[in-house]
């Protein structure tokens, strides 16, 4: 038996936040982890780059961007982290694909986004990595699965979870749950059982990302520049139905795309039919030399059992509306708090979301409700710009 003064569920940005400002504030906590790497639904390929792949450049197979201007949380962290932020590729003309009859329009204007859309050298990884970091390394448990959590009358909850090496209990005061809402009521049995209102409402918030698949190709030339286009694209024929430059500063060049079939069609089809209809459809528009890529990678988080529950395999048709859960009632509420995107009051969805609801998930638990990723408490000092490049 483990004892500990918070159980953290899930290494994903919120849990791993989360965990970081318990062990600036002097609390022990320990990080459990179902997959048997940190970032949750961050995920930044290849870690092990195929031959052509330079070693050290990652794609973003999860969220890819945030927004300094307009997400304080994001700005501050990445300029106290030390991590380096270059904006994504805006420059030269945008097609849109209406007709497979015809070529794409061409807009020769294209775009830029304000405010401006930010990514990260080393992929969004880089964050996961940086903030995982400044947690202390024993803490953090992967390939372990939480199973049950239970009170037991005394002031302490009991945590259980398998793993490879076995069963694990661990006894702590208080858990952050940083999961979907969805998975934690899917996963994990509660003794006593949360109240069938609050289980009835968490089945209810979509999983951010859940239903979505996303490929990416990388080539050794950023060929489309050279006629003149941004790699922006949107389709109304697909499988990709909205595309962006996806390079690297330091490896290859590669364009993006999120898939537009729904996932039961992708799963009917298997990733490899899917890469070869995404390669037609970018030469289709990009022309012949996007028919012949290094290296394809393809996320489809619909099939991630660590993501996605069959209730999310239909996505939402607009951005859900996110927010603080109800109450847990009864033993729960002093005992329990839940982190991750889907619970934050203002930029759920958002890798903000993730930092914000990490916040007051820990402010809950340690008694600190005015705790901010700007005090001292934090650890974090947003009196430093992030370095823009």
């Amino acid at each position: 038996m483990i004892r500990t003064d918070v159980v953290v569920v899930g290494a994903g940005l919120s849990g791993l936040y989360a965990a970081a400002l318990l062990s600036r504030a002097g609390r022990s906590c320990l990080v459990l982890e179902a997959r048997d790497r940190i970032g949750g639904r961050i995920l930044s390929v290849p870690t092990e780059p195929p031959s052509g792949v330079a070693a050290g450049a990652r794609y973003d197979l999860g969220p890819a961007w945030f927004w300094p201007d307009m997400q304080p949380r994001m700005r501050s962290i990445v300029a106290e982290l030390g991590l380096a932020a270059f904006p994504q590729e805006t420059q030269g003309a945008v097609l849109v694909e209406r007709f497979r009859s015809g070529p794409p329009q061409r807009y020769e204007r294209g775009f830029d986004t304000e405010p401006r859309s930010m990514r990260l050298v080393g992929g969004m990884q880089a964050l996961a990595e940086a903030v995982g970091a400044r947690v202390p390394p024993a803490s953090v448990h992967l390939g372990v699965q939480v199973t049950d959590i239970g009170f037991d009358g005394s002031g302490s909850v009991q945590i259980g979870a398998r793993s490879a090496s076995g069963p694990l209990k661990v006894m702590a005061n208080s858990v952050i749950l940083a999961l979907p809402p969805r998975l934690v009521i899917r996963n994990i049995a509660f003794s006593p059982a949360l109240p069938s209102a609050l289980r009835n409402a968490l089945a209810s918030v979509p999983t951010w990302m859940a239903g979505h698949a996303k490929v990416v190709a990388v080539y050794d030339t950023p060929f489309w520049r050279d006629q003149g286009l941004s790699g922006t694209a949107s389709s109304f024929i697909g499988p990709l139905m909205e595309l962006h430059d996806a390079s690297a500063p330091n490896g290859r060049p590669a364009l993006f795309g999120f898939v537009g079939l729904p996932a039961a069609s992708r799963k009917a089809i298997g990733p490899e039919e899917l890469k070869l209809m995404v390669l037609a459809q970018l030469t289709r528009l990009f022309g012949p030399q996007a028919e012949q890529p290094v290296a394809v990678f393809v996320a489809d988080w619909s099939v991630d059992p660590y993501t996605a529950t069959p209730a999310d395999c239909e996505p939402p048709t607009g951005h859900p509306e996110y927010g603080a859960p109800p109450r847990f009632g009864g033993v729960w509420d002093e005992r329990l708090a839940f982190a991750g995107t889907e619970v934050a009051s203002e930029f759920g969805g958002y890798l903000e979301g993730a930092l914000e609801a990490a916040v007051a998930a820990v402010g809950k638990v340690t008694g600190h409700h005015d705790l901010d990723v700007r005090s001292r408490h934090a650890g974090f000092d947003d009196t430093k710009e992030a370095r823009l490049r």
